[in-house]
């Protein structure tokens, strides 16, 4: 018997007809129903998601995004008003002070993502930890863009 591979066979079963006939043919698909999730779960994790309700580690994600996107547009706003405060000369104190507040910022973020990572079902969804000096880095450089 000759092997075929998987697309011949499709294409096979195509020019034959054998799709033509298919249960809702030409209408969208219905990518609400996870066919890898447990069926006796699926009533329990319709509810939830019909009642605006989701995973905790993919709320705790929300909230991490939330979190760090504040972060960045505080120390944003400091770096362009201390820039336009003091005429382009940095005030090192009040930078400082700015850096400092967003470094407690980040660590409380990292801490987030530490438990987020360890809440993931699997390790294509963990993040990485905040870079600290790459974000004031990027800040200082791109301002509040």
């Amino acid at each position: 018997m000759p092997e075929y591979s998987i697309e011949e066979i499709i294409r096979q079963a195509i020019q034959e007809g054998k799709f033509d006939d298919l249960p809702g043919k030409g209408k969208p698909l219905n990518l609400d129903q996870n066919p890898q999730q447990d069926p006796e779960w699926r009533v329990a994790h319709h509810l939830l998601k019909s009642s605006g309700f989701s995973l905790p580690w993919i709320e705790l994600l929300g909230e991490i995004n939330n979190n760090l996107q504040q972060a960045r547009d505080s120390l944003a706003r400091s770096w362009v008003w201390l820039q336009s405060e003091y005429g382009g000369q940095l005030n090192t104190v009040e930078w400082q002070a700015s850096i400092e507040l967003f470094e407690q910022q980040a660590q409380a973020i990292n801490e987030q993502i530490r438990t987020y990572n360890l809440k993931v079902p699997t390790l294509r969804f963990q993040i990485p930890l905040v870079d600290i000096h790459r974000e004031i880095e990027q800040i200082m450089k791109n301002g509040d863009s």
